[in-house]
């Protein structure tokens, strides 16, 4: 087993909350199902709770991502007798994760992502498309309620539209604020998020779609008669078999990829 990492102290401004509960990081171990061959990536390990039972079940091979250059010596060091464990020094947003596939196989992306950075990074994580084969994240409890939302529901917003336009997404189980030191105010959520391989619905235009979205969801408690206006009038929603007097957060993603396909097919992508 590998030596333990020097004491290091969590920094607030990194949203740093290390898993020290052997228990948990079993099973989500279990969850993620790693084997050996499979391409894994974690962002940032910080100690390496994760970062060693990940290894054990990739065959000794994963590459890792951390933000936190004070961190790195303590994994050169914790590691030193793993030659398959590869440390990528910077920020996970800015890593082009289609170059570090590479001609290899499809990216297995795992991690405890800060409350911070958690959307920006999927998003960023989804525009990488089938060079991401999955992502298991441990994120605040509330953002995995948000990705795997249903519509009608009143966490059902942009987020769980754009998240399950791109990919199946699976809620698996809680972690309770006693499972890290320090201890956080709130509760996580381990969220598996599969990329489809065919989209389900498939928009002609998808940044004229996510603009819609945004759009629609701009005033939640407004309807989509009034959200929309400018852009589509209420003939043409009743045309598509939606009512216009329904609110953005009734609709499923079927219904707003159709009104978006509706639109790149008048040519009416850009807002007035």
């Amino acid at each position: 087993m590998a030596s333990p990492s020097p004491v290091h102290r969590a920094r607030k401004r990194f949203g740093q909350n290390f898993l020290r509960d052997p228990g948990i990081i079993s099973r989500i171990v279990r969850a993620i199902g790693p084997r050996p061959g499979d391409r894994l990536v974690e962002i940032g390990p910080g100690q390496g709770a994760l970062t060693e039972p990940l290894l054990e079940a990739a065959g000794g091979h994963l590459e890792v991502i951390e933000l936190d250059r004070d961190l790195i010596p303590g994994l050169r060091v914790q590691f030193f007798d793993k030659p398959g464990l590869v440390i990528h020094e910077g920020d996970a947003l800015k890593v082009n994760f289609r170059a570090l596939r590479g001609e290899g196989a499809a990216l297995r992306v795992v991690g405890n992502l800060p409350y911070n950075i958690s959307t920006p990074l999927i998003v960023h994580l989804l525009a990488a498309g089938d060079d991401v084969a999955d992502m298991h994240f441990m994120l605040q409890k509330e953002v995995v309620e948000r990705l795997a939302a249903v519509p009608g529901g009143p966490e059902w917003g942009r987020l769980s539209m754009m998240a399950q336009y791109h990919c199946q997404v699976d809620a698996l189980f809680t972690v309770p604020p006693e499972a890290f030191v320090p201890r956080p105010k709130v509760a996580s959520a381990i969220v598996r998020l599969t990329p489809h391989a065919t989209l389900p619905h498939a928009a002609r235009d998808e940044s004229l779609l996510f603009d819609l979205v945004r759009q629609a969801f701009g005033q939640r408690r407004k309807t989509l008669r009034n959200n929309l206006k400018g852009r589509i009038d209420t003939v043409a929603l009743e045309a598509l078999g939606i009512d216009p007097g329904r609110r953005p957060q009734t609709l499923c993603i079927e219904e707003f990829v159709r009104i978006a396909n509706h639109l790149a097919a008048a040519g009416q992508g850009d807002a007035s």
